[in-house]
């Protein structure tokens, strides 16, 4: 099929590639310009470059929504557009354009986790699984007809930065095998159940604010999901910004008031956590390794020279 393709970063860049490895023809590639913004430059392959490389027609554009982008996409006469993670909205006459419509894929296991980080947001929340979805777009934003979706298994100590690379691994195969079958004359494709359907916005920087009110395993998740070469999760200490790179929940429960610095424990430090802390149930959230304001990465045992005292979510 002759394919145009929307797309930008790794997520793009990875999509791209496997239509240039495919028997499918890439005859035009539409981009974002780049970003300075913090999560953009993140898994930034540049998708304009591989186009480039291989004598593809590329088209930068923020939005998709002037005139001549819709004459080039004519005259590009493409049997189907191929998108993911374009960051705008696609309107109808350019998505509805190609005789086979437009197939986006987004790297959640759909209904749920629809828009924005839904890696990061997916391993906050405890998910068992993660994935990748090939769907058809229509008017509702990741809520068309599934073409093609394949999980893996959020292992107990991955992070983010992990479920990328596995996830990432997933568009060739989810994206070529959709394109297959829609080659192959399917039109039938499974319908979303909206009832589970779940829309999340791009992380910013009030998103990785460790909030000690929370639960210790979802401190720790939030932890693991703020992997480098993400922003780390913060915490104020004495006034200061102090970065937790490495934790895990305690082995001991610890009662008292959210964000005591209260007991060494193996090679973490147990920091009382949970609203209902104070009933004395909880385990703490058992940090290890820290990044001072002034870039000082050192272990939490060596941070902390003394017991007593709060992490705050303020300074």
């Amino acid at each position: 099929m002759r394919v145009v393709m929307f797309g930008y970063q790794t997520w793009g860049h990875r999509t791209l590639k496997a239509l240039l490895d495919s028997e499918h023809d890439v005859v035009m590639v539409v981009t974002h310009p780049q970003s300075e913004h913090a999560y953009e430059k993140i898994w930034s392959d540049s998708v304009a470059e591989l186009a480039e490389e291989h004598g593809v027609p590329v088209v930068i554009r923020n939005r998709p929504d002037d005139d001549e982008l819709f004459q080039r996409l004519k005259e590009a006469d493409p049997d189907i557009i191929v998108a993911n993670n374009w960051r705008t909205w696609i309107p109808p006459h350019i998505y509805t354009l190609p005789r086979h419509g437009t197939l986006n894929v987004h790297d959640s296991l759909l209904p749920k986790y629809a828009g924005f980080s839904p890696l990061i947001w997916a391993l906050i929340n405890g998910e068992s699984e993660v994935g990748v979805t090939a769907h058809m777009m229509d008017e509702v934003l990741d809520a068309g007809d599934i073409v093609r979706q394949e999980a893996i298994t959020v292992g107990p100590t991955d992070t983010a930065t992990d479920l990328f690379h596995k996830t990432v691994d997933l568009i060739a195969p989810v994206t070529i095998g959709a394109l297959d079958l829609i080659a192959a004359g399917q039109t039938e494709f499974a319908k979303q159940d909206r009832t589970q359907a779940s829309f999340f916005h791009k992380r910013a920087e009030e998103d990785i604010r460790i909030n000690w009110d929370w639960p210790a395993d979802v401190l720790a998740r939030l932890v693991r999901a703020q992997s480098a070469p993400y922003p780390a999760a913060f915490t104020f200490h004495r006034g200061k910004r102090l970065e937790v790179l490495s934790a895990v929940v305690s082995e001991g429960v610890y009662g008292g008031t959210p964000g005591r610095i209260f007991y060494r424990e193996g090679e973490g430090v147990a920091i009382v956590a949970g609203a209902d802390a104070r009933t004395g149930r909880n385990h703490g959230l058992a940090i290890t390794r820290v990044r001072t304001e002034d870039g000082r990465e050192l272990p939490a045992t060596e941070y902390f020279k003394s017991m007593g005292g709060y992490l705050t979510d303020r300074p």
